[in-house]
């Protein structure tokens, strides 16, 4: 089955570091079929890490969007959505032919983590049960039991913001139509717990952004 990571972090996050073409390189050497590259508020590291994709290894151009209700990914766009209401940054994504994934809800340690409700189970396509960066894996296990009890696809990635992280989290699947696959939930998710010094790393990154 191939293998790919669909949260997957640029230079062109606020707090990330990696070229879009070292990330498709990467990735590539990990033996993954393909990416989604999420960076925050913007699509511009997977549009240009969409330019290293082949017939291969595909790449799908997103983004993990703030809204007043928290982080939402849009896979598959094209456009840039800026951070706005949840009501309106999931139209934008429906515009575009994306597809609306909830990225680690009830982690409890994230500030912009999405806290689900029934409510929302009927306007998102799929919920992030595996990821990486979850410090505590019964976020994810809350995140699982949730898309069984509203019967939704769950997708999994790494949340990379560094190389070796890519590839720790995601999905397999024997289909190259990514879409189709996870609506169709004809995928498997995998991963495992990235170590706490990327979150250290992460913390110490931002902090020296913000003050230079």
């Amino acid at each position: 089955m191939m293998k790919f990571d669909l949260h997957v972090h640029s230079k062109y996050s606020s707090d990330g570091v990696l070229d879009p073409e070292n990330i498709v390189r990467i990735a590539r050497k990990r033996g993954l079929a393909g990416i989604a590259v999420t960076d925050h508020n913007t699509i511009r590291g997977g549009i240009e890490a969409a330019r290293y994709a082949s017939d291969d290894f595909q790449v799908i151009p997103g983004a993990e969007i703030l809204t007043d209700h928290g982080e939402v990914i849009g896979l598959f766009l094209s456009h840039e959505i800026k951070p706005y209401s949840l009501d309106e940054v999931i139209r934008q994504i429906r515009e575009q032919g994306g597809m609306v994934i909830v990225p680690h809800p009830f982690d409890k340690l994230r500030h912009n983590a999405f806290a689900l409700t029934a409510e929302h189970a009927r306007v998102v396509d799929a919920i992030e049960a595996v990821n990486a960066r979850c410090v505590f894996s019964r976020y994810n296990k809350q995140a699982m039991q949730f898309a069984v009890d509203h019967d939704l696809p769950v997708v999994g990635g790494s949340d990379a913001h560094f190389a070796q992280e890519i590839g720790l989290a995601g999905i397999q699947t024997d289909s190259t139509d990514i879409r189709k696959a996870i609506l169709g939930r004809t995928i498997q998710v995998y991963g495992r717990r990235s170590s706490i010094v990327n979150h250290v790393r992460t913390k110490a990154l931002k902090w020296s952004r913000r003050n230079n």
